[in-house]
């Protein structure tokens, strides 16, 4: 969070699906958490950028972000390094 601060934007932490996108342009996607293909329905048909993470050995999480429609896929450590080209991408 203090790193997207950081960069120049608000983040807003959500244990939810929203019903509205909140004015949110992307959303960053935990791929193991449970119902996140629901999730990412849901941010996709709000408009939302999504950009799914996972550790860089699972692949088959890589490959699940994929078909569920992420625009963007990161590994945990280029969330962590990365994540202003990331969001670079929106």
């Amino acid at each position: 969070m203090q790193t997207l601060k950081g960069l120049g934007h608000e983040p807003l932490l959500r244990s939810h699906a929203p019903t509205d996108s909140e004015g949110a342009q992307a959303a960053i996607v935990n791929l193991s958490s449970p119902k996140t293909a629901d999730l990412i329905a849901k941010l996709k048909a709000l408009g939302v950028h999504v950009i799914g993470h996972a550790g860089h050995k699972e692949k088959e999480l890589m490959a699940f972000g994929k078909d569920a429609g992420c625009d963007t896929l990161a590994t945990n450590s280029e969330l962590t390094y990365k994540i202003e080209s990331l969001l670079a991408k929106v």
